[in-house]
């Protein structure tokens, strides 16, 4: 059948096997009658619903989520009145939607911003399938999906993007145009995916409201961003596991310790707005609900035997800022035992699962730099101390963890500095003879921008930094990566400019880290 076929839906009895997937959307029901018992069948819209795109995402070997919100006006609270709305929605196995294995109706609630998370269950692993939503007479776009391999399965090679920082005022997202018309399996987002700013008159579009705080003016920002094409375009052609930095609530905030200027509580009830926001602007698990200001986002996905991920949440949990925040010497609290990135949960959830691990490569993807790098040449040293280098026993222990361990492969993923790196990963940062156990790779912003005039300090502290294998921070971007059994390539793409909407996209650099040989090398 192309398109809804609403007529047999309501004729034809459920199977079994849509009873099972429908789950998920009956628990979303259940929940939803305990908001509100108010629920209009056939709604009518201000206007087109699906402004904001479509997204799938957390792909399991048997499940995906599938996401969507109602936003008539999404930029003016999403333009719904306060009723819970029926959204239906199927899936197929082509992109015309002629051959739907499993559809079924979930309820949108003004309560969570008339967002939708289906968790479609009992679907093949590792295969690409397309999926549809109608609310009232509207439907949505088209999108993709694709489900994990099943666990322990050989498979032969795997592909993905990752990508981070993404300032919708610095200029226009046209690498996510050439990213979505890349050959993916899935997109791993690494934080920064909106700005908090107000407007700043730095590039050729500007933020819609002054600074947020509320939890409207956080559901703004969200729609503003997600009404970019091009970003719906990359979310509606591959399945995106995604976890935050910083700016989805406030620069630089540490656990409950906000930048400056607000009380203990505001800034609690600001990251409450803030966590609730993105939930519901992102294809996660229900697992991933927030209770107030907290909010589990760190988890794991494995994809077949070949690759695992271990997520991680760098800002909900970290200890203060040592030093003062910024770039700078470090002081002794840089090195204190009980400062800690991760939470000593998430930190022991961390090596427990490398530990366990049976997969060809183990990644970590996380937020900031974790290789120590001094910023300038000569005296004094300078780090940033946002990043692992004001955590240095907490990147011991994980380093130290791995070298002890020796778990296969581990490489490390990285956005939140607004350029390109490629650095080995020491127990010794001081020792270039100290053995490499790990690889990081950094990603470019999308758009965000790094300081020009400290490209070339940057550049000339290289040679004091010898475990840097690459930096760049003239170009924007994202990066690719390709993993078979005997190598991971990953490649820098670039645009050649975020101010002009038709840039061209091109490949920067790549490096290849070989199986068995933690390290990389410039291909």
């Amino acid at each position: 059948m192309n398109g809804f076929d609403f007529e047999r839906l309501l004729s034809t009895r459920l199977r079994r096997r849509g009873l099972l997937v429908g789950g998920g959307a009956l628990t979303g029901l259940a929940i939803a009658t305990q908001f509100s018992s108010r629920v209009v069948a056939q709604p009518r819209f201000s206007g087109y619903p699906f402004t904001l795109g479509v997204a799938s995402g957390d792909p399991l070997p048997d499940s995906v989520v599938l996401w969507t919100r109602l936003a008539p006006d999404p930029l003016n609270g999403g333009g719904m009145p306060s009723v819970n709305v029926p959204v239906q929605w199927q899936i197929a196995t082509d992109e015309n939607m002629s051959k739907v294995v499993l559809r079924g109706t979930a309820i949108t609630t003004p309560e969570l911003g008339h967002s939708i998370r289906v968790v479609v269950g009992g679907l093949q692993p590792d295969r690409w399938y397309w999926y549809q939503f109608k609310a009232g007479n509207e439907v949505s776009r088209i999108g993709r999906t694709r489900t994990a391999p099943a666990f322990g399965t050989p498979i032969n090679q795997l592909n993905f993007a990752f990508a981070s920082c993404q300032d919708w005022q610095n200029g226009y997202y046209t690498a996510y145009k050439h990213l979505a018309e890349e050959n993916l399996n899935f997109v791993v987002h690494l934080g920064d995916y909106i700005y908090e700013y107000g407007p700043l008159a730095i590039g050729p579009r500007q933020h819609n409201s002054p600074e947020i705080v509320s939890l409207s003016d956080y559901r703004n920002r969200h729609a503003l961003y997600k009404t970019d094409p091009n970003l719906q375009e990359a979310h509606a052609a591959f399945p995106w596991i995604v976890t935050w930095d910083d700016h989805e609530v406030e620069n630089d905030y540490a656990d409950l310790i906000p930048e400056d200027g607000q009380s203990p509580q505001a800034f609690v009830n600001r990251r409450a707005n803030a966590y609730k926001a993105y939930y519901e602007h992102m294809p996660l698990r229900a697992a991933a609900l927030p209770k107030g200001a907290d909010m589990r986002l760190y988890r794991r996905l494995t994809f077949g035997d070949l690759a695992e991920f271990n997520v991680l949440d760098t800002r909900q949990y970290r200890s203060d800022q040592p030093c003062g925040d910024g770039f700078k010497p470090r002081c002794a609290e840089a090195f204190a035992a009980d400062a800690t990135m991760t939470g000593r949960e998430q930190e022991q959830w961390l090596l427990q699962g490398l530990s366990k691990s049976q997969t060809r490569w183990n990644v970590i993807a996380q937020q900031v730099m974790m290789a120590e790098y001094d910023f300038v040449a000569g005296s004094p040293e300078i780090f940033n101390l946002d990043a692992w280098d004001g955590y240095v026993a907490s990147r011991n222990r994980i380093l130290g963890f791995i070298k002890d361990r020796k778990p296969n492969n581990p490489v490390v993923l990285t956005g939140d500095i607004h350029s390109s790196w490629v650095h080995d990963l020491k127990t010794d940062f001081q020792n270039p003879a100290s053995p490499t156990v790990a690889t990081e790779f950094v990603g470019t912003s999308i758009t965000s921008d790094f300081p020009t005039a400290a490209i070339a300090t940057v550049q000339a502290a290289l040679p004091e930094n010898p475990h840097t294998k690459f930096f760049d921070g003239q170009y924007r971007g994202y990066v690719r990566c390709n993993l078979t059994r005997n190598a991971w390539q990953t490649d820098f793409r670039v645009v050649s400019t975020i101010l002009d909407p038709n840039a061209s996209i091109s490949t920067l650099a790549s490096f290849v880290v070989e199986n068995g040989r933690p390290g990389a090398m410039r291909v």
